[in-house]
């Protein structure tokens, strides 16, 4: 079947070729395509970029041929629709095409549990779960999505459908453990219009052009391949509702366009950076092949407004990468990852209790999922129940019962001896004469192990405390299955029992065993919080500190959803889109106020220091004595002078740290919720740890490099790093030592003079920056705004003219008549 591509001109746009729009969207998943339908729908211009290309039904892949092709990972040349990611902790799966993972989700929108949207539940590892938002903030646009999406129950009572064993047997085994049942809302086309009875494989109502494919639909024959693509058209995935809907209003949608980087504009707005995968072929725009070590063209789009909507993991990635483009983003970048508790695992030859025969469960009858069992929480009122979650019926494609057969080596091999054994003892004349279909049903076998064995899926409130963070220029995430080990554990441990109930083997993932987990509801990394400290966008999806920036993905969410996430996400970005209309609305012209840091430049830079702490000491003199009781303490800062001439005019040259302390003594790595970084400030008149004067091997010290850095401890007892360099006027000798080794000492409280002789000392130490530490430090400053190179000039003259005016042999000392700087 041909393509049609998506990346030719609207009727109202100006197509292709447009350099501005109203608002650039990126991605086309839940929060992409609803973000595209609602902004086009109020008139704004929009333009969608989407890295994968469109899927009609009838393209999805099929034959091994083109399975081998339907990945993600353009460098090999592969422009497919699963995007596969292999991390220590975890695999993810997610999806590259227009429509995002409504591509090859399993259809299911359930709404969050009420009760799950948690502020300050504390989590194991220290810090908490905190929702900005309720499910009443959420009702009015859970309402409107289902809408959209055409959400209604597996029509289980109804004839045609009615012969779906696994669904009955996921609710017998629910009423026996008495656990709540319920068919969940899917976003599949039952019947051929919503007042029709539901029947498999007729045509579905409405024109061809209804949809942005053009493309004829069917409803669902129950063919269980929801998850690798529904060439039926049956799915009411996001290309043929609310990207169809975009694309009415005028929405520009673009395949092939993948997103690199973004950045604020000079004048205000964003610029966003892609590259553009073109095919060889009639359909020019979709991903294809090109030239080996030929790169793709690239491009530039500006914007009023934009909306990242990439996925979690391809917007948290997005945003390290432009983080030195975007001063500001707050310490939560990267945080609050989770998985959202998936899980899977095996039923295997269920039995019938009545006749002891075997139980049909044929998990290819039907949509993947069908039915769904609730797991409860401790939140609902049953103590000790820990964190609730949900367990479904899985299902796969037919032809995977054929490959899961095969694949029984020793039955097959046995089987097919005593076919051959039987053929040619009947051509020796051994044996009478036996029908040859007698001996090819054998050869074939029962089915038993496919067709009384069902998958169930699994998801929960697993604890959000993985890392994303890039190394080596690739993403990386810092998550393991241990952190969430009990509610993990009580999901598996409910899947046996369902086993015992249906008289059923029980197979876990064998990936649980080697203490991994694949998730394809990958959350967080740019979580929402009400404060710019503990967030990185507000409870509307705004960036913080940055108007007109907007996340529209699960990497918003800032713990797991519990259940299929699908609709959540979509609900939140429904609610941004309200928002934006309602301030554009109020705003006069609608014009998105200029960022005040568009009309300033700003400088940033990253420090990475390590050394040892001593619990328990009080000053660095003392933990220098410390030995045996040393541990290992670290830092990774992000430095942030917003206004680059306001820092250098400013006395006490102050600049905001973000980042990461780091101790076994203080709980792990721990986010600095609000720090401090003072560039040769002067030294404290007074006595104590920065006094002026005369260090201990007489230099004099007039200014030092001071850090003050607040965080919690695991226990989340507020807790201040307070360290200084001294910058002394002393022999060229002492530049080194002076500016790598930083003293420090740890201070109960939120403290706001470290100085203070009622602070109470938890512990000192000694940090040292080496040699690669300053390499890569020096390689990070970056400057944002008008005049970059200027400014980035005018501070390295600041810089070096205080360690001249400090250490250089010509330099005359204060008081020898020439005023120290």
């Amino acid at each position: 079947m041909t393509v049609r591509t998506t990346s030719q001109a609207s009727p109202r746009r100006s197509g292709a070729g447009v350099g501005h729009a109203d608002v650039v969207v990126v991605g086309s998943g839940f929060g992409g395509s609803v973000a595209a339908y609602r902004l086009a729908e109020a008139g704004l211009s929009v333009v969608v970029l989407e890295r994968g290309r469109a899927y009609p039904p009838g393209s999805f892949a099929r034959t091994p041929a083109e399975t081998g092709r339907a990945f993600w990972d353009p460098g090999s040349g592969l422009y497919g629709l699963f995007d596969v990611w292999s991390f220590r902790g975890c695999d993810a799966v997610v999806a590259s095409g227009l429509g995002g993972g409504s591509l090859i989700f399993a259809n299911v929108l359930l709404r969050k549990d009420e009760r799950w949207f948690v502020t300050e539940q504390p989590l194991p590892g220290g810090g908490h779960e905190s929702w900005p938002v309720g499910r009443a903030d959420l009702e009015p646009h859970y309402d409107a999505v289902e809408r959209m999406m055409g959400a209604v129950p597996y029509p289980l009572h109804r004839p045609g459908y009615a012969d779906t064993p696994k669904t009955r047997a996921l609710r017998e085994a629910a009423a026996a453990l008495g656990l709540e049942f319920q068919l969940p809302p899917l976003a599949v086309a039952f019947a051929p219009s919503p007042d029709a009875e539901p029947q498999p494989g007729l045509p579905v109502d409405g024109p061809r052009e209804g949809n942005l494919h053009g493309s004829d639909r069917r409803t669902c024959r129950l063919c269980g391949e929801c998850n690798i693509g529904c060439n039926e058209g049956a799915k009411n995935s996001l290309d043929f509702t609310y990207l169809s809907a975009a694309r009415r209003h005028g929405a520009d949608l673009r395949t092939g366009h993948d997103v690199q980087a973004v950045r604020p504009g000079p004048r205000g707005g964003y610029q966003v950076d892609y590259v553009r995968y073109t095919g060889t072929g009639p359909d020019a725009g979709e991903p294809g092949s090109r030239e080996p070590g030929r790169r793709p063209p690239t491009g530039t789009l500006t914007c009023d407004r934009l909306v990242l909507a990439a996925g979690t993991l391809g917007t948290t990635q997005l945003l390290l990468r432009s983080r030195n483009r975007l001063p500001g983003l707050g310490p939560a970048l990267g945080t609050r990852f989770s998985t959202n508790g998936d899980t899977l695992s095996f039923l295997l030859r269920a039995k019938d209790r009545r006749t002891g025969g075997s139980r049909p469960l044929n998990p290819s009858q039907g949509p993947v999922i069908t039915g769904a069992l609730r797991l409860p929480d401790e939140l609902d009122g049953h103590p000790g129940a820990g964190r609730g979650g949900y367990i479904e019926d899985g299902g796969y494609p037919q032809f995977v019962q054929w490959l899961a057969e095969g694949a029984r080596g020793p039955q097959q091999l046995s089987r097919a001896a005593r076919f051959l054994t039987r053929r040619l003892t009947g051509r020796l004349g051994l044996t009478s004469g036996r029908h040859l279909s007698k001996d090819l049903s054998d050869l074939l076998g029962d089915g038993l192990l496919t067709s009384t064995s069902l998958p169930l899926l699994g998801m929960g409130r697993d604890i959000p405390d993985g890392e994303l963070r890039l190394r080596g220029g690739r993403l990386d995430v810092g998550w393991t299955p241990a952190h969430s080990a009990d509610e993990l554990r009580r999901i598996h441990a409910t899947m046996r029992r369902i086993a015992d109930v249906l008289d059923a083997g029980y197979a876990d993932n064998p990936l649980w065993h080697l203490g991994r987990t694949v998730t394809v509801h990958p959350l967080g990394g740019v979580p929402m919080s009400s404060r710019p400290e503990t967030g990185v966008c507000d409870p509307f999806g705004e960036v913080h500190g940055h108007p007109g920036l907007y996340i529209a993905d699960g990497s918003a969410l800032p713990g797991p959803v519990g259940a299929n996430p699908s609709l959540t996400i979509a609900a939140l970005a429904d609610r941004m889109c309200t928002r934006l209309l309602e301030a554009r609305a109020g705003g006069g012209n609608g014009a998105v106020p200029r960022p005040a840091y568009a009309r300033r430049t700003s400088l940033v830079f990253t420090e990475r220091m390590r050394g040892y702490y001593v619990p328990g000491a009080t000053d660095p003199e003392c933990a220098e004595r410390g030995g045996a009781q040393r541990e290992h303490f670290a830092f990774r800062l992000t430095v942030t002078a917003d206004d680059l001439d306001a820092f250098l005019d400013d006395p006490e040259h102050q600049a905001r740290a973000d980042g990461w302390v780091e101790s076994p003594g203080c709980g792990g790595r721990r986010p600095v919720l609000h720090g401090r970084f003072h560039l040769f400030a002067p030294a404290s008149a007074g006595g104590g740890q920065e006094a002026g004067g005369t260090d201990p091997a007489g230099a004099d010290v007039r200014r030092v490099l001071r850090y003050r850095l607040h965080f919690t401890d695991s226990q989340e007892r507020p807790c201040t790093f307070a360290g200084h360099k001294q910058i002394t006027h002393a022999a060229t000798l002492r530049l080194w030592p002076d500016t790598t080794v930083l003293p420090f000492r740890v201070l109960a409280g939120h403290s706001a003079d470290p100085l203070d002789p009622e602070a109470a000392v938890l512990g000192a130490g000694r940090l040292r920056l080496g040699l690669r530490d300053l390499a890569h430090q020096l390689s990070t400053f970056r400057t944002t705004g008008p005049d970059g190179t200027a400014a980035l000039a005018r501070f390295g003259e600041f810089f070096l003219g205080r360690l001249w005016a400090s250490y250089s042999p010509y330099a005359r000392p204060p008081g020898g008549g020439t005023p120290s700087p």
